[in-house]
């Protein structure tokens, strides 16, 4: 609208004469702005003192998810830590064992030596406490290693544990029972470290 037109609707001859009239303190008040289509409006709640209140949509915890995969990892690491130390004791177990077996096994022909020494007559007594002290050392060894000796005669033969290279037909001895040790078989716990050589009775 010109300036004319408002002098010409008014009879004002300038916009102080219009403030004057009033005629500005009657114009509409602005239409509240409705959404656009496709937008949804905000939720909101009235609080105590009647105003309406935006209520914010929860959102997931960033930090809980976080925890929950640290959580997790963890769990995984500590059952592979797990599974690795009980095989590594495992394997150090049967590693000191092989070594024990091993060694053993190649104590065990001195053991013989003394075996026969001392059943062979000697009249120097002093000599022959000597060789029994030391086999008594030895076979202190052998039972502080936890190495046994395999059952001898009178035990039931067990190709698993006796070597038989003799079958012998001896009235004190029932059929299938070890007869006489010709060389002593040990173990080591359930491990078999050498086969006694023995005769079997018919």
């Amino acid at each position: 609208m010109t300036d004319e037109e408002i002098r010409d609707a008014d009879g004002c001859e300038d916009y102080e004469s219009l403030e004057e009239s009033g005629l500005h303190e009657d114009a509409p008040e602005t239409a509240p702005v409705s959404p656009a289509d496709g937008e949804e409006e905000a939720p909101f709640d009235e609080t105590d003192d009647g105003e309406p209140e935006i209520i914010e949509e929860e959102e997931e915890n960033p930090l809980a998810a976080e925890l929950a995969e640290t959580k997790d990892k963890y769990m995984r690491l500590f059952a592979e830590f797990d599974n690795f130390r009980k095989r590594t004791a495992k394997e150090k177990a049967e590693t000191f064992q092989d070594a024990v077996a091993k060694t053993v096994g190649e104590l065990l022909p001195m053991i013989d030596s003394f075996t026969l020494a001392m059943g062979v007559p000697c009249s120097d007594e002093a000599y022959r406490a000597g060789i029994e002290k030391i086999y008594s050392q030895l076979t202190a060894i052998l039972t502080k290693l936890g190495v046994t000796e395999t059952p001898g005669a009178g035990s039931e033969f067990n190709p698993k544990l006796h070597n038989a290279i003799q079958q012998v037909d001896d009235p004190d001895y029932e059929e299938g029972t070890v007869c006489k040790v010709y060389q002593k078989g040990y173990l080591l716990g359930d491990r078999v470290i050498r086969s006694a050589i023995v005769a079997v009775a018919n």
